[in-house]
Parts: C-alpha cells; sequence; structure tokens
C-alpha cells in the first residue's frame, strides 16, 4: 500500500457493514465510502483523532439494509456527498458517471460503473489499482441480490465478468458487506471461487442462481430506502442529540444503544433495567447484577420505582422489547438512558458477567 495513504475498514455490526476511511497523509484530505447513520459518531471521532478534513461521503448505491450517515458527516464536517447520477439520490453535491475521477489531496478513486444489484451501483477503484471497493456488486465469495430495487442479473454478470474481473489479478476486493467475518478477498480468488460468478460460470448458469435464490426483503428496507433516497437526511432535519455519559449509537429510530461490553464495565454507574416477563425469568436464572426487574406490561405503572440519579441501560432477550422501554422512560422524563444492543443475546454471546436468582 503506498505510503501516503491512510486506510480504515470499518465495521457495523448490526447491520454487517463496511465503510471505508480513506486519506491522503500529506494533504489529511479524506473521503468515507458507504457510512451507517447509527456509526457517525464514531466516524466523527475518527476524522478528529487522525486530523483529516472529510471532502467526499461516497455512496455505492442506494442501500436498503442501513441508512447512511452520509447527511450527517456532511452537516458536520462539509464534505460533499456523491453517488451514481442514476442512484436516484436527491441531495447530491456531484451525480457521478462512469470514469470519472475523484480526487483527495494527491489521491484518486476511479468511478466504475457496476450495475446489477440496482442501476445506480458504483464501485470506486484507487488509482493504483490496488484497490477496488465494490459495494454490493462483488462481495467475497458472492454478489448483491438481484431481485428488487431495479436489480438486473444479466446486467450484474456483465459488471462483474466485464469490469471487475478486468481488473488486475492482485487488486484488493473490500465490499460493503460480509456476514462470516471475511474483510476482503482478491480480484484472482473471485474470479477462481466466487461460486455465483467464478470459474466456468456464463451467463446462464448465472442468471439462474440468482433468479431461484429466494430470499427475504432486508428487514430495514421500509425504512432504510426512503431514507437513503435523501441521503440519510433525518425528518425535518433534526439533529440526533449527542450524550456526554456514553459512547451513544444513536439509530434512525432516534433510539440511543450502547454496546454490552461498556455497560459491563460500568455497572457501578449505571443502572440496568431489565423488562424480560415474568414466565422468562422465571424459566431463566441469568440476569445482570444489580438489574432492577420490571416487566414491560407494568413498566408504565411502576415507572417511578426506577432511579432517576444515574443513567438508566434498557435491556431484554433480544433488545428489541427494551426500545419500547427506552421510549417509556424517555416520555417520562429520564433524559440519561439508553437500550443495550443486542440485548442478553449479545451479553451471553460476548461472555459478558451474569449472576443466577
Amino acid at each position: 500500500m503506498h505510503k501516503s495513504l491512510i486506510f480504515k475498514q470499518l465495521f457495523d455490526q448490526t447491520s454487517s457493514t463496511y465503510s471505508y476511511l480513506l486519506a491522503d497523509s500529506e494533504s489529511r484530505s479524506a473521503v468515507f465510502i458507504d457510512t451507517v447513520y447509527e456509526q457517525h459518531q464514531r466516524d466523527l471521532s475518527l476524522l478528529r483523532e487522525l486530523e483529516l478534513q472529510l471532502v467526499a461521503c461516497l455512496e455505492t448505491h442506494c442501500h436498503a439494509d442501513h441508512v447512511t450517515g452520509a447527511w450527517l458527516l456532511k452537516h458536520a464536517t462539509g464534505g460533499q456527498i456523491m453517488a451514481s447520477k442514476d442512484s436516484g439520490i436527491i441531495h447530491l453535491d456531484r451525480g457521478l458517471e462512469d470514469g470519472d475521477w475523484l480526487e483527495f489531496g494527491t489521491r484518486r478513486l476511479k468511478v466504475l460503473a457496476t450495475p446489477g444489484h440496482t442501476d445506480g451501483c458504483i464501485s470506486f477503484l484507487l488509482d493504483d489499482e490496488s484497490m477496488v471497493f465494490t459495494g454490493d456488486s462483488l462481495l467475497v465469495r458472492g454478489c448483491g441480490r438481484t431481485d428488487f430495487q431495479q436489480g438486473s442479473a444479466r446486467k450484474l454478470f456483465n459488471s462483474i465478468k466485464n469490469t471487475l474481473f478486468a481488473l488486475p489479478d492482485d487488486c484488493i476486493v473490500f465490499p460493503a458487506h460480509d456476514y462470516q467475518g471475511r474483510t476482503a478477498s482478491s480480484i484472482a480468488e473471485e474470479q477462481k471461487f466466487n461460486p455465483r460468478i467464478g470459474g466456468q460460470a456464463d451467463e446462464n448458469d448465472f442468471v439462474g442462481f440468482m433468479e431461484n435464490m429466494q430470499l427475504p426483503h432486508p428487514k430495514k428496507l421500509d425504512i432504510a430506502v426512503p431514507a437513503n433516497l435523501k441521503a440519510g437526511q433525518p425528518v425535518d432535519d433534526q439533529l440526533p442529540e449527542q450524550p456526554e455519559w456514553a459512547p451513544v449509537a444513536i439509530t434512525y429510530s432516534g433510539t440511543f444503544e450502547v454496546e454490552p461490553e461498556w455497560v459491563a464495565g460500568h455497572l457501578d454507574a449505571v443502572n440496568v433495567l431489565d423488562v424480560r416477563s415474568r414466565a422468562e425469568t422465571e424459566h431463566e436464572s441469568e440476569r445482570i447484577d444489580g438489574a432492577l426487574m420490571i416487566p414491560l406490561s407494568e413498566l408504565r405503572d411502576r415507572v417511578d420505582e426506577v432511579p432517576k440519579g444515574d443513567p438508566v441501560v434498557t435491556i431484554c432477550r433480544s433488545g428489541k422489547r427494551s426500545v419500547l422501554a427506552f421510549n417509556i422512560l424517555r416520555e417520562a422524563g429520564w433524559d440519561k438512558v439508553a437500550n443495550i444492543n443486542g440485548g442478553l443475546l449479545r451479553w451471553r454471546e460476548e461472555s459478558l458477567p451474569f449472576t443466577h436468582g
């Protein structure tokens, strides 16, 4: 990797999305690729720590599985929002076309049109052809689906075979998603091993594969697509509040979330509110030490039992119902409150401490 390039691959666990920060170490000019709304404070913190100036937020396409953080980053830094002119995204400062070049300091990215997952999909090729950021067009041992958002399996086949696979064999492929912990691949690897389009697979093989996948629609489809068509601009332009008492991620719906690991390290400074039902807690003895147990169905009537001094973090089995507990407390006047991302399932998955009672 060229010594003048600063490169960071960042991950959003909830949506399994990779975001990428690239910067020129001499001028400190930077670009972000495929940011996530809930991670914008993380991204801003990284820019500050590395003393970088964001010049552009780049979108590989209009995402359906997460909301972009582009609008928030532009509001905070002045960095321009750029995506394909065919993406349908409004509020673009620059609509991109195949062959365009984007400069950040002494470094450049080339725009490659790679439609198929959506009509407006593009990839970004680093100037020395050592790295390509493929969005959902080409994944590690896979590719983006083609069954909605004007997707076309034949277009995607052409984009991968004739555009991406024409890049140097050692060009590193950085996708927008991975669901198995894989971080990158190479053009040569995907040409040989990609089960959908690698090896001797022809267009009919690929189309047949893609048309018979029968995947469920993304969980956030109804929220993400309308939001991303506005580049992640919040409703009524209301910026999310940023609490100072914890490293809080703010979801597009306005929920404050904290990571289980942070809570485990600060149990002496927060009150944990467990809102699982009585039936659940009767059969499951595991609980977080010191947690206040109030079933969600009883919380409105018992809200005065929740301490108002220290911050409160809400939790349930999966972290979904406890969002309602977060809302109830906010409506009742609690300022320092957040939901634990992933609930007790994440807590257990990360081997954090339980007590039994």
